[in-house]
């Protein structure tokens, strides 16, 4: 049998499709195909899990600017020419959904052709890729019960946000040994998600003596980010440098989180599924972009981390080195967040998709 998996824009749309593909493999004779935007870090994520891509128009199709809209739906229908003729010769059983704008021309394409939708929401609230999609689907899934109230009641299910089958595998120990990590010291983390984050990275920057002086790090500083930290690397004492451990990227984030003792990270989806499972506390950063306000509220909430917005960050390192110190408040946080994880939701969704394909 054979799915299609389709969304991006971000790793926190790639990811879950990822992670749900895994389960379908575990079944002999699955095949794949993954469908996304050209240049979108969704293709290099399913490359690297020997899934074939096939490339599809998509843009936004949000903004004030006139043009700009135009222009996203103009690559919406556009796109949904294209995934058609692609659909027709891949023949997929059903078609798994992440949103993210990538998705918009395939779900809509994939209703088109009568071939079952399973769309799922990684945020806690819908962008508009997901919302249009939802009138297409067979079935919408979510990360969290709070998604509910914006969702289709009759054909929604709470499934939970699926991981990577390394954070269920991974441990504290591998973690420290992958990242040459000292055990005897605190470890914090650092990561703006699969784009960056510039602001984030020059707070970090800004307190990094203090923070080696009661720590180590691992600085997921993102691709366009690294050049100009490795040169601030350099300026370090050396053995504040064997404290620092700067990345670009990882794609083993799931024993650097094993690691660490407290992370710093943007709001994005994937926090909703990685955090919980990793058991890891965190001061979660929300940008300024998509609804990662709401992420961050409702980690909050549940008392598994700390929201700190942007325009506050100048308390980033107080906020660090109180809680590195504050043992107890983190086993608190921690014990919260791991209450939050739905660690067979993978497999959930994998079931799901074959019911419907069924």
């Amino acid at each position: 049998m054979k799915f299609a998996l389709a969304g991006g824009g971000t790793g926190g749309h790639a990811y879950p499709a990822i992670a749900v593909a895994e389960r379908l493999r575990e079944i002999e004779g699955t095949e794949l195909v993954y469908y996304g935007t050209e240049k979108g870090p969704e293709r290099a994520v399913a490359e690297n899990a020997n899934i074939p891509y096939r490339a599809v128009p998509a843009s936004q199709v949000r903004g004030r600017s006139p043009i700009r809209l135009a222009t996203g739906l103009a690559r919406l229908w556009s796109g949904s020419r294209v995934a058609a003729r692609l659909l027709a010769e891949d023949r997929p059983a059903a078609v798994f959904a992440t949103g993210g704008y990538a998705a918009a021309p395939v779900g809509r394409a994939a209703r088109q052709a009568g071939i079952p939708l399973v769309v799922f929401l990684p945020d806690v609230h819908p962008g508009w890729a997901v919302r249009f999609l939802a009138r297409y689907a067979t079935k919408v899934a979510c990360s969290v019960e709070g998604s509910l109230p914006s969702l289709p009641a009759d054909r929604t299910v709470v499934t939970g946000y699926p991981v990577r089958q390394q954070f269920l595998s991974a441990t504290r120990e591998e973690g420290i040994a992958r990242f040459g990590l000292d055990p005897s010291l605190k470890t914090l983390l650092v990561a703006g998600g699969s784009l960056g984050a510039h602001q984030i990275n020059l707070a970090v920057t800004g307190a990094l003596r203090t923070l080696l002086e009661q720590s180590q790090v691992i600085h997921i500083s993102g691709v366009e980010e690294e050049h100009w930290l490795q040169k601030e690397r350099e300026r370090l004492p050396e053995w504040m440098r064997a404290r620092y451990h700067l990345h670009a990227y990882t794609d083993e984030m799931a024993y650097a989180m094993r690691a660490a003792d407290l992370a710093v990270t943007r709001a994005g989806a994937s926090t909703l599924g990685e955090l919980p499972v990793a058991g890891l506390p965190a001061i979660v950063i929300p940008g300024g972009f998509s609804d990662q306000h709401l992420n961050a509220e409702y980690l909050a909430r549940e008392g598994a981390a700390i929201t700190l917005p942007t325009m506050q960050l100048d308390d980033l390192q107080s906020l660090i080195t109180g809680l590195l110190d504050d043992t107890a408040r983190r086993e608190s946080m921690a014990t919260a967040m791991r209450r939050l994880a739905r660690p067979d939701a993978a497999g959930t969704l994998a079931a799901l998709l074959r019911e419907v394909a069924a």
